[in-house]
């Protein structure tokens, strides 16, 4: 079973509230090697973390601050980050500060480097694995993967229905399931599409004859796609006022399997603020080895291979 997970995870567990709860427990935990998490409370000019331990102070130099720092491949923001949210670390010993006070000595890039060794690296293409999105660009999402590893979740791989943009899906702090889309040395690729459903599971929320909502997606000659849901549009006739990005209401004529269509009618348009919600699985085991979004019926195959265990 996994025990490396997104940071924040593992703070409020039992487990890990008992490591905090005094030196002695700390002690224990350091002989034992486990990794804990707890709040980074400031970065200092140097770009060491203080960590707030409970029972004492916790110190992460600048160097066990991330994979990469040491070696200059990664940006002191990966700490100046951190602050105000939990990190992961194994503690690599305890000092006495220039005040005298009982301080525990951590390291984040050890925390990150056993997941890799013992978890990440012994993931393969279809394995399911839950993350934790971290920042969003144009062009995807990272999400930590485990003790604050990232992996990027490319823009065409967050649905099958496009978007301009992932915050238009996800936003930082969500947690979400992504499966492996590929694995090159210590890069990881998510994807997420795979997991939302296929197009009959996603057409079967609908009925023709129902009036539902919708999201424009795009406008073209020959009609508007609309998203019902993030694995399912439908195209409409084309409609005053209709623009990328609007809300709409939308009547269903017809569902037709056989030629994954979904034929609608914009009834209305308007500009409605949407947050992303939690999204909806439809996939819960562990693995998958091929993923086929078009029904049986259709005659085009809409298919994702993983490569085998």
């Amino acid at each position: 079973m996994n025990s490396y997970y997104p940071e924040g995870w593992k703070i409020d567990t039992p487990e890990n509230r008992a490591a905090l709860q005094s030196p002695s427990a700390l002690q224990a935990a350091w002989g034992e090697g486990k990794i804990l998490e707890a709040r980074a409370i400031l970065c200092d000019s140097s770009h060491n973390l203080v960590v707030d331990l409970g029972c004492m102070k916790g110190l992460i130099p600048r160097e066990e601050g991330a994979i990469g720092i040491r070696e200059g491949t990664a940006r002191d923001i990966a700490i100046i980050s951190r602050v105000n949210r939990p990190v992961s670390f194994l503690i690599q010993g305890f000092f006495r500060d220039e005040a005298g006070a009982a301080t525990a000595l951590l390291s984040r890039r050890a925390a990150q480097e056993e997941c890799r060794s013992r978890y990440l690296s012994r993931l393969t293409p279809g394995d399911v694995i839950p993350a934790r999105v971290t920042h969003l660009e144009s062009f995807g999402a990272f999400a930590d993967v485990g003790c604050g590893v990232v992996a990027l979740l490319p823009i065409d791989c967050v649905s099958v229905s496009r978007i301009e943009h992932p915050r238009e899906r996800l936003a930082p702090g969500m947690d979400i399931r992504t499966v492996v889309k590929a694995v090159e040395g210590n890069r990881i690729t998510l994807s997420h599409k795979e997991l939302l459903g296929t197009w009959a599971e996603n057409a079967a929320q609908f009925h023709a004859g129902e009036t539902v909502a919708g999201i424009i997606r795009s406008v073209e000659p020959y009609g508007v796609f609309v998203e019902l849901a993030p694995n399912l549009a439908g195209l409409a006739e084309s409609h005053e006022g209709a623009a990328a990005g609007l809300s709409a209401s939308v009547y269903i004529k017809s569902i037709l399997p056989a030629r994954m269509k979904v034929k609608l009618i914009i009834i209305d348009v308007f500009r409605l603020p949407c947050q992303p919600s939690t999204p909806r699985y439809f996939f819960h085991d562990s693995h998958m080895d091929r993923f086929v979004y078009s029904p049986p019926e259709c005659g085009k195959l809409s298919v994702t291979e993983f490569s085998p265990r």
